[in-house]
């Protein structure tokens, strides 16, 4: 550790210069509550280390073109207590409430928790579910990326050489939309999803569901966007029938291991459950009933 390098730039195009220069392992310092733990258990060993904290675009919530646009290295708790950010995205900060403890949250970033890799994220299948798209700063200049692009598998990111997430963009909200992220998990804090589901929807004046997102975490190498699940909602008043469809396009799309946290069958099973249960809160606040 004795030769790693610490940088603070005040640019993501100067973030991703330094990553692209380095000859070793470079890693983004975000929150730190992923890397320093790595760190210390010497899992991994940067040459390089960018604290990107000092970075505004980073660092800074803003509304853009009536959407929302949030710096990848925003602490959760920031987010949290965005008033106006938490009510229009409340399935986002579903997910985002259940990152480790308050003071993790206090430093953790949505950045950091898709950019780990872990296929049990917890903020990733909220965002996916949300349609939001990352701005990726790299050597090459900017690009936009659907989130459930980035991830590829268990610590791994499509992002290339020299690139790092800079930013969020979740549009403009229509009309009598709801979303909601729910998991599973043995302990009600501090634990590790066994299964999660992100749903987003959207009804029209009668009540009838016009767009939906469907995404799960746990049940796969990476968060999943299923577009079976959200096609079991789309065009019905989300009734019994179709929560029926959802939940069997749910367990249907699940592709889970088994671990000591859980089987295969039982999870395949809690995905079409949760995915009910989420849809009933998205669609009670899509309703309006906060």
């Amino acid at each position: 550790m004795s030769n790693m390098r610490f940088e603070s730039p005040t640019t993501a195009e100067a973030a991703a210069a330094l990553l692209a220069g380095s000859s070793g392992l470079a890693k983004v310092l975000s929150g730190g509550t992923d890397i320093l733990i790595q760190m210390r258990a010497a899992v991994v060993k940067p040459e390089l280390l960018v604290n990107v904290k000092g970075i505004d675009e980073m660092t800074s919530v803003k509304i853009e073109n009536g959407g929302y646009r949030f710096g990848a290295a925003v602490p959760c708790m920031s987010l949290v207590e965005n008033k106006e950010f938490a009510s229009t995205w409340p399935g986002v900060i579903d997910g985002v409430n259940l990152v480790g403890s308050v003071q993790v949250r206090g430093r953790a970033s949505v950045g950091g928790n898709l950019c780990n890799a872990s296929p049990a994220a917890d903020t990733v299948p909220a965002m996916i579910a949300a349609g939001a798209v990352a701005t990726v700063v790299g050597p090459n200049g900017r690009r936009d990326i659907p989130v459930e692009q980035i991830t590829t598998g268990p610590g791994k990111t499509s992002l290339a050489k020299g690139e790092l997430v800079a930013s969020f963009y979740l549009p403009k909200r229509p009309a009598r939309s709801g979303d909601a992220y729910m998991r599973f998990t043995p302990r009600s804090e501090m634990d590790i999803a066994v299964v999660g589901v992100g749903i987003n929807l959207t009804l029209d004046e009668k009540g009838v569901c016009t767009a939906a997102r469907v995404a799960l975490g746990a049940v796969a190498e990476k968060a999943l966007l299923v577009p079976e699940a959200a096609a079991a909602l789309i065009g019905t008043t989300v009734d019994e029938a179709a929560l029926d469809k959802l939940a069997a396009a749910a367990s249907a799309a699940a592709r889970p291991i088994d671990d000591k946290r859980g089987t295969k069958v039982f999870r395949i099973k809690i995905a079409g459950v949760l995915a009910r249960r989420a849809a009933v809160v998205a669609l009670n606040r899509a309703r309006g009933n906060k």
